[in-house]
């Protein structure tokens, strides 16, 4: 029996983009870091919205009335997603971080001496592939919190007001959520370094805004990234809607890599 394979085209040699994606694809898939990281933020994000609209089912006969009104079925379907974010944006710090450590680094470079295409390579490659993980994981988390909740008539459906873009939205956001630790880490080159920036501005930032005076924490609280970003997963007003509170945290993504690139053009590797 003839075997018949398809002709191979030719090396040239040529550092192009697409060898630069799928180099980065294979760096990515091939660190334990990364399947680690991912599955992490995939049990979180399905795992603990079982977990917190199973206990509230359980719990509803005996809330009163004052935590009823001010209950909505989004809110613990969406509760893993605060664990998962710290996953992705660390996993995003480390996707660059981790060549700097092992001086790996020099060969990308070596390789691509133009710098910024291996930059750009690695945040396309991360942000599809978070994108691709997420915004499942996001449904999957959907429709098996509600299928609980429906078990007491409270569940919300897709057809309502803002939850098929609040469910969709979760993914979009852990993927900028990504990104942007992805540019944090490009910026600082050193993972401790990179995950405690992310950490602070994430998760030690906002809760210090407290100490100012009211109407300052009431002004600048909303345009911080984890504030503004999480707006589009929610469905009650706030001081920016939906879109425009992602919209913000996507500003805060593409101003980290636009930092992380002039560096990388300046600095020496």
């Amino acid at each position: 029996m003839t075997v018949m394979t398809l002709p191979r085209l030719p090396h040239t040699g040529r550092v192009t983009q697409v060898r630069l994606f799928l180099s980065e694809w294979t760096k990515l898939r091939s660190v334990r870091s990364t399947l680690w990281s991912l599955f992490v933020a995939f049990v979180f994000t399905v795992g603990i919205a079982a977990l917190a609209t199973a206990v509230i089912s359980h719990h509803w006969p005996h809330m009163s009335p004052g935590d009823r009104s001010g209950f909505h079925p989004l809110e613990p379907t969406f509760a893993g997603v605060q664990l998962a974010q710290l996953a992705i944006g660390v996993l995003g710090v480390l996707v660059i971080t981790g060549e700097y450590s092992t001086g790996m680094i020099r060969a990308s470079m070596t390789a691509a001496p133009r710098r910024l295409p291996v930059l750009w390579a690695k945040a396309v490659v991360y942000g599809l592939t978070t994108l691709a993980l997420m915004v499942p994981s996001a449904f999957i988390a959907y429709f098996i919190g509600q299928s609980i909740l429906s078990g007491r008539g409270i569940e919300a459906h897709l057809g309502d007001p803002g939850v098929l873009r609040a469910v969709f939205g979760a993914g979009l956001y852990l993927t900028v959520v990504g990104l942007f630790g992805l540019g944090l880490g490009a910026i600082v080159r050193n993972t401790a370094g990179g995950i405690a920036l992310f950490a602070g501005l994430m998760f030690v930032l906002p809760p210090l805004m407290n100490v100012l005076p009211t109407n300052w924490n009431n002004a600048v609280s909303p345009y911080l990234p984890l504030q503004a970003g999480e707006r589009v997963l929610q469905t009650t007003g706030g001081t920016l809607a939906p879109w425009a509170g992602f919209g913000v945290l996507c500003g805060y993504a593409v101003a980290a890599l636009v930092i992380a690139a002039v560096l990388l053009e300046k600095r020496d590797v």
